[in-house]
């Protein structure tokens, strides 16, 4: 992985995305911290930054679309798409509804989702791997052929033993702790 933006995105993800505060996360799970990174992703260089590693994961993987629930995968799926193409790579992306759309085509699945490639369940955040094993069967039922898993953050709180028992590789570009780690190195004043 380029480790010069590695470095540069992990201190952005420090500083514009990390928060220490008692909240609920989408797990249902309690935390002490969240790490927001969408605050990071709708940044130009933010989504640059994430698009290009996020690709080297992809890649590694051996898929060819990658999609996840929405809102959580939307920001960096289009990264990695855009990324996409400015490597001249083929991937596809699409997201899924938490509910099936009640108008226009009324899918689950919206995108260029192809039935049979190679597909990767994507987030930016991933705890226990819950809402993401949601979409896979989303996925699934639109005849995606998902092998993968992929997360910008990893939480460490179960998705890895998750993915395990679905019989998805999982990789992501961060660990919670080393973008905890990077913040307490840089505190942000204010």
């Amino acid at each position: 992985m380029k480790s010069e933006e590695r470095r540069e995105l992990l201190s952005m993800l420090a500083r514009e995305s990390y928060f220490e505060r008692q909240l609920k996360l989408s797990s249902g799970r309690a935390s002490n911290y969240y790490v927001d990174c969408k605050r990071t992703l709708y940044l130009p260089r933010g989504a640059y930054l994430a698009g290009e590693l996020v690709l080297e994961l992809v890649q590694a993987a051996g898929v060819e679309q990658l999609g996840g629930m929405a809102a959580g995968a939307l920001p960096v799926t289009d990264a990695v798409i855009a990324a996409a193409h400015r490597n001249d790579v083929d991937i596809r992306g699409f997201f899924v509804r938490k509910e099936t759309k009640q108008h226009g085509l009324q899918q689950m699945v919206e995108g260029a989702l192809k039935p049979g490639l190679k597909t990767a369940v994507i987030d930016d955040a991933i705890t226990t791997g819950g809402s993401s094993l949601q979409a896979v069967a989303a996925m699934r039922e639109a005849g995606a052929n998902v092998i993968a898993a992929i997360a910008l953050v990893e939480r460490g709180e179960g998705a890895v033993e998750a993915f395990a028992r679905a019989g998805l590789k999982y990789s992501w570009v961060f660990t919670a702790e080393e973008v905890r780690a990077e913040r307490a190195a840089h505190p942000v004043a204010g």
